[in-house]
């Protein structure tokens, strides 16, 4: 009886070994991501490559000539109106990602060091604009900056100015102003859990060591929230230069982006393959700018150490 068990236990089938994989904490978790993965894939990889593939093309009227060109990054990068277009977009980019940062920040501070068990209800706080359409809080900016807006009229009644000014509105400052505003809660949130994360205990023993507070600020809390302060960056920077809105509704001329000339390309123009140039070409720079500004707010950071 034994010998016959032992036969038939040995004949039996041994699971495959990715059959054996998927049994373990390793395999369930993979095949768990796996779905999410390939439709994040799809979603954005795929995108990323058609748009890619059209910059290598040519278009007349509403044919495109598949033949592999470098033509549309030629104009893209040598044509004045593109080039400066993207300088402006990068230098309001970078501007509204510093202010934007710089304003946060000190709001990321209090909240985690002084909030106390109020904590949530100041970041439920800082959720409230987001109640209401972007396009709504871009017309707010608007009305505040426009000619017979909130702002001019503040500064008519306190007698500082004596009749409206339009220095306030259609300029790349209304642009800043209005994107600052726009992205400040996507900067706070990333700083607030970074300074959540800063150990209470290395400030005590900085100020018991003789450091003042604003010292053990320099040397302790800023050196360990500078992730929060990198991801603010980019969650700012990126996004920023690609708006086309904002631009639109309160740039006028001064404040044309980059995006809005992408936008026409591949609307009313309808040249697809040098509108995925320019995209490619801004998303190049850009990329290239936040590793710089990575770089160089990690360098100064182990610096102040």
């Amino acid at each position: 009886m034994t010998l016959a068990a032992d036969s038939a236990s040995s004949g039996a089938p041994r699971p495959r070994r990715g059959a054996r994989f998927l049994q373990t904490e390793q395999g369930t978790g993979l095949a768990l991501v796996s779905p999410p993965l390939l439709f994040a894939l799809v979603m954005l990889v795929v995108p990323i490559l058609v748009v890619v593939a059209h910059s290598f093309w040519t278009q007349d009227y509403l044919t495109i000539d598949r033949t592999f060109t470098l033509e549309n990054y030629r104009v893209a990068l040598t044509e004045p109106i593109y080039r400066d277009l993207l300088i402006r977009s990068l230098l309001i980019s970078l501007t509204v990602s510093v202010a934007t940062v710089v304003l946060a920040y000190p709001i990321a501070y209090y909240i985690s060091f002084r909030g106390g068990r109020h904590k949530g209800l100041w970041l439920f706080v800082i959720t409230i604009p987001f109640w209401t359409s972007y396009l709504l809080r871009v017309m707010a900016w608007k009305v505040i900056l426009g000619y017979n807006g909130v702002l001019n009229g503040t500064l008519m009644g306190l007698g500082i100015i004596d009749e409206p000014s339009t220095a306030f509105l259609y300029n790349s400052s209304a642009v800043v102003i209005t994107l600052t505003h726009a992205w400040a809660a996507f900067a706070i949130l990333p700083i607030f859990v970074s300074l959540e994360k800063v150990d209470r205990t290395l400030i005590e023993a900085a100020t018991d060591l003789g450091d003042g507070p604003l010292r053990s600020f320099l040397r302790v809390t800023l050196p360990l929230s500078v992730p929060g302060v990198i991801a603010a960056l980019l969650i700012v920077m990126i996004p920023t230069v690609g708006d086309f809105v904002t631009p639109r509704m309160v740039g006028g001329k001064d404040g044309v982006m980059i995006a809005n000339a992408i936008q026409a390309q591949f609307g009313k123009t309808a040249n697809w393959p040098l509108g995925a140039a320019l995209s490619v070409t801004t998303m190049a720079v850009v990329t290239a700018m936040a590793a710089v500004a990575v770089f160089i707010i990690r360098s100064a950071a182990r610096a102040a150490r």
